[in-house]
């Protein structure tokens, strides 16, 4: 189904207000939602709009106000609640921008929330204050270290962020060879996941996302990116968390964010980051291949060319699901 960004931005929101939140929240969390989508991420898209819906009013859920347990002028300890993560890190990553705009530097922690989305969302904004910004959460285990078959640490995405003059350098990776976000997606539209990705509860290989949902992931870059995701689920421990989060809650998400400044004028680091950007893409490729990309401009290209066509296309499924709960009617999909 295609849908104009206006329209998706309402149905998402609409979804989202039908799952008990006020207008002000289903309006952050859909701008998340569709700058994701926007990029050419359908898991994290309007098909995870429906993700949080299901889980937001699953029987016994519920969830406290964001609230800050712990501050100095450099750092703050943020409790979600059990707040959805798209909230909770939003209000961690505003305060270490004050913080580290004032100062310097910052430190802030967020805990006990879930589905924290983009992190590149997060270092993007930063990166307009002229912060360099790094930021790690861990997850549930649902994916298994190098040369094992259970998990033990999360998808744990980490994100490195950049200002420059020209468009900012965002490295924004998860280590898991596949998001759980993808396979949850690929369940709902009873589609298999790529061959090597993931195991079933008794550690063998699967294609099935349902088996993989109840065994583990595999890990992306042998045991280097292990090593990598392992210190991710520490750095995510320092949220005051449990090392290995049990289900859907309790994460933990750790913003440090630095000013272009510290160390010599912001002007002259940003000039020397769009060089060294420029160099990069100017790297001969291989022999036949594609021009050399730094880390996010695919995102940029694909967010601007959608936004040029003003059109997003979601599976019919997730669409006519979100119908339903948003109250809207539904009408025939544009790409039959």
């Amino acid at each position: 189904m295609k849908l104009t960004i206006e329209e998706a931005h309402h149905l998402s929101e609409r979804s989202l207000i039908a799952a008990g939140y006020t207008q002000e929240e289903a309006d952050k969390i859909t701008q998340h939602i569709m700058d994701t989508e926007l990029r050419g991420l359908d898991y994290g898209g309007l098909a995870r709009t429906l993700s949080v819906f299901e889980r937001t009013t699953k029987p016994g859920y519920t969830r406290g106000p964001i609230k800050v347990v712990h501050e100095t002028p450099l750092s703050a300890l943020v409790d979600g609640q059990n707040t959805i993560g798209y909230l909770v890190a939003r209000y961690a990553s505003d305060l270490c921008i004050d913080k580290a705009s004032e100062h310097g530097m910052a430190v802030v922690g967020a805990r006990d929330t879930w589905h924290t989305g983009m992190l590149s969302f997060f270092a993007e904004m930063a990166a307009e204050h002229d912060l360099v910004t790094m930021i790690a959460s861990n997850a549930a285990p649902n994916t298994a270290p190098y040369g094992g078959t259970e998990g033990r640490f999360g998808t744990n995405p980490i994100c490195f962020g950049f200002p420059s003059t020209t468009n900012p350098v965002i490295w924004d990776i998860g280590t898991s060879n596949i998001m759980h976000g993808e396979v949850v997606l690929a369940e709902r539209l009873g589609n298999p996941l790529p061959e090597g990705v993931a195991y079933d509860q008794e550690g063998q290989p699967t294609t099935d996302p349902t088996a993989a949902l109840s065994g583990a992931f595999t890990n992306w870059g042998g045991h280097k990116g292990s090593g990598l995701a392992i210190a991710v689920q520490l750095l995510g421990t320092m949220c005051n968390v449990n090392p290995i989060p049990e289900g859907m809650f309790g994460y933990g998400c750790l913003f440090v964010m630095m000013r272009a400044d510290l160390l010599m004028s912001a002007k002259e680091y940003k000039e020397n980051v769009a060089y060294y950007a420029a160099e990069v893409r100017k790297t001969r490729p291989v022999e036949g291949g594609p021009t050399v990309r730094m880390p996010y401009d695919r995102s940029i290209e694909t967010r601007q060319s959608l936004i040029d066509a003003n059109e997003v296309e979601i599976s019919d499924e997730v669409y006519k699901k979100l119908m339903t709960i948003a109250g809207l009617n539904s009408r025939s999909s544009s790409s039959d």
